[in-house]
């Protein structure tokens, strides 16, 4: 089977990562996400599967979070496809909150709909309750457990392959300063993360959790340090990106920036994703839906590179 995706380049990434983009771009059923894991096995033997007790949660770690100077993460799973993609706007929290709205108005009208039709047939309000609230609750779990979007290049196949890549490309000391993670669940509310957290909190009161999530489709790469950190960071950051030419690399505290994903359940940390530009700001589309299919492999290189000479001033 041909995946279909579109490549900016082709000579930088390893085969791991191809493979990955060709075989397992889907991992959201507990089988899907059980080859995922199985194929990075067979690459890295050892790997750990993190749970939260229940299985629920299969984080894969690779490496020490004790004696790491960095974790790196990036969510492995998958969600449901959606007829419309979500939409966000980093620099403009009302806008990002406005969508979300608008893109639940169709449940409401539906399931206001259904409670009509319930009226005239039942004529009673209780049915007329019922099956309203049936219908929108129905509707939002098909939002979250529906259909597998079958085209997850950039959410969040990307930053799987931008840990698969640092971990090739690093010297065997950086990678003896570094720790890998692999997120389960975050689609469904950064629970996979929150089990790590849980487990090593003490741990990673005093270390970076730099997580990669959505960033292979768009040219301004942006980093989000925590706001403490940030004043700390910025120079360092700036620094070890330097020499970034065709990508504009920015840098944004936390405080000015929304953007949702498994950083947030760390004390310190540093968020990554691209982005467009238009008019009216950067903005991020396609995801969650079919067209999630642009790989740029000189986003991934630019982060491999920059972030190795980052860990090099911690």
């Amino acid at each position: 089977m041909t995946a279909r995706f579109f490549m900016k380049r082709d000579d930088f990434m390893t085969s791991i990562s191809k493979e990955i983009l060709e075989k397992y771009q889907v991992r959201k059923t507990k089988k899907q996400k059980t080859a995922f894991i199985e194929f990075m096995r067979a690459h890295f033997p050892n790997i750990r599967i993190q749970t939260d007790g229940l299985s629920y949660n299969r984080n894969i770690v690779i490496g020490n979070p004790d004696t790491a100077k960095v974790v790196f993460g990036a969510h492995y799973d998958t969600q449901a496809v959606m007829p419309i993609p979500n939409f966000i706007m980093p620099k403009s929290l009302t806008v990002s909150i406005l969508y979300a709205f608008v893109l639940i108005i169709p449940m409401f009208i539906l399931a206001g709909a259904v409670g009509k039709a319930a009226d005239l047939i039942f004529n009673d309000p209780g049915m007329v309750s019922y099956f309203t609230l049936l219908t929108y609750w129905a509707l939002l779990f098909l939002m979250i457990f529906g259909p597998a979007n079958k085209h997850t290049v950039n959410d969040n196949t990307s930053g799987v392959i931008t840990l698969i890549e640092l971990m090739c490309a690093m010297t065997e000391e950086e990678r003896a300063q570094s720790c890998f993670v692999f997120f389960d669940n975050e689609e469904k509310g950064l629970f996979g993360s929150s089990a790590f957290n849980k487990e090593y909190k003490e741990t990673m009161k005093n270390k970076f959790l730099i997580n990669f999530d959505c960033v292979s489709d768009g040219d301004y790469l942006m980093l989000i340090p925590d706001k403490k950190s940030f004043p700390e960071q910025e120079e360092n950051l700036k620094a070890a990106f330097a020499e970034v030419t065709d990508k504009t690399v920015l840098i944004e505290s936390a405080k000015f920036v929304y953007y949702p994903s498994d950083q947030k359940n760390f004390k310190k940390n540093i968020g990554v994703a691209a982005f467009k530009k238009s008019k009216l700001g950067l903005y991020m589309d396609k995801i969650h839906t079919p067209k999630d299919t642009v790989m740029d492999e000189r986003n991934i290189e630019t982060l491999v590179s920059g972030f190795r000479k980052f860990l090099s001033t911690l």
